[in-house]
């Protein structure tokens, strides 16, 4: 699937669908909003949406209806429904907000794709490795909008950062990148004395959708990012968001190669997704991406950080800092804005909707960064370095 030729086919077919989409929604009109999945991620993203007075909140769906009930307290009107094709269906809706667990991605962003909605869907964009293409394709074929939960693409300081040390040379060559998530609260959910029993209001087989039967446990419900059956734990959910600004900042977007070590070492809970995993992964333009993802320690934070020949580049979701290869020189620190910067990512696919443009955290951007989670994950799983072919993107025998 290669990069250029796909983005610009996707252009065309938006600039030729531009048209007969503004037949449908005037300039004057408000962009109709449902959103799936009501927990912490989807209260917070139709929080964003809702502070565009141009967008409606028309549906909210979730298999904990008392969870969906809440958000939509927020929307008065809202219709709360307990099954996705339920929403997919309602009309009148212009796009949806997916925000269900990883294996609750694929199927819901492809009716809706098809259904001619506009599409933004958290990330990793896919649960296992073979689902983003199909994906990518039913937004090519339907000429959709598909933005991906990736908010560095669109933080004003990430785009400030990139333009002021890698655009413009100062680092020199790049040949190493390290990116570390330590403490992630994500990963250490604790279940509530009120969750021991399944609520009635819980579709607990809905939840599970395509999975194996297990009786009802609450800490698969609300840790679900700690177990392998709901997606690839900390490579996949949180090495997705720092390989993608590598991807961003240096243009290349397909490793060649991924090998990963570590397990579950501190926590003694159940939980199948290691709580201590170290991914190497190398790229054809001759440099190489770490990560560390460590839940067992008192440290919480994680970063990005490019090392140059000519300084090193560290950046988070607070801020980044510029260190030249000249020791005697000062660094250069500059504070992120004082806010989510999901803000941005949330307008950046509004204007993508209303201009028929590629949004800046595109389908085929999503893809690539989940491919690199996919196969650091499963380099993990297989106890092996995993080779790949970057033209055709397949993984290589042996």
């Amino acid at each position: 699937m290669p990069a250029q030729s796909t983005r610009r086919g996707l252009v065309r077919g938006i600039a030729i669908s531009a048209a007969s989409w503004s037949r449908i929604l005037g300039a004057n009109d408000r962009i109709q909003i449902g959103v799936i999945g009501c927990g912490s991620r989807g209260a917070l993203l139709m929080r964003e949406f809702q502070r565009h007075s141009e967008v409606a909140l028309g549906a909210v769906c979730d298999v904990y209806e008392t969870r969906a009930k809440r958000v939509a307290a927020n929307a008065p009107g809202v219709r709360v429904l307990r099954d996705y094709r339920a929403l997919i269906e309602s009309r009148p809706l212009d796009a949806v907000v997916i925000a269900t667990p990883n294996h609750w991605h694929e199927e819901p962003c492809l009716a809706a794709l098809s259904s001619g909605l506009d599409v933004y869907v958290e990330k990793p964009l896919s649960y296992a490795i073979d689902e983003g293409p199909r994906m990518v394709k039913a937004a090519r074929i339907n000429a959709m909008i598909c933005q991906v939960g990736m908010q560095q693409r669109s933080g004003s300081h990430y785009l400030r950062a990139k333009q002021e040390y890698i655009d413009a040379g100062k680092l020199g060559k790049v040949s190493y990148v390290r990116t570390w998530w330590h403490g992630n609260n994500y990963f250490l959910v604790r279940a509530p004395e009120s969750m021991r029993t399944k609520p009635a209001d819980l579709d607990w087989a809905a939840f599970l959708g395509r999975l194996k039967w297990r009786d009802w446990d609450p800490l698969q419900y609300l840790s679900w990012r700690s177990y392998l059956d709901f997606g690839g734990g900390q490579i996949t959910d949180l090495y997705t968001h720092w390989v993608d600004v590598v991807h961003m900042f240096l243009g290349s977007d397909i490793p060649v190669s991924a090998a990963a070590a570590g397990g579950v070492y501190n926590f003694n809970d159940g939980r199948t997704a290691p709580d201590t995993v170290n991914v190497l992964e190398e790229y054809p333009a001759r440099f190489t991406v770490t990560f560390e993802g460590v839940l067992g320690t008192a440290a919480t934070q994680g970063a990005v950080e490019f090392f140059g020949t000519e300084g090193s580049l560290a950046i988070n979701r607070e801020g980044y800092e510029f260190r030249a290869a000249d020791r005697k020189a000062p660094p250069v620190v500059v504070q992120a804005e004082p806010y989510d910067i999901t803000r941005d990512h949330v307008n950046d696919f509004l204007d993508a909707v209303r201009q028929r443009r590629l949004p800046k955290g595109d389908v085929l951007l999503g893809h690539r960064s989940a491919q690199a989670a996919h196969l650091a994950h499963m380099a993990w799983l297989r106890r092996r370095q995993i080779h790949f072919d970057p033209v055709r993107e397949e993984i290589l025998p042996g």
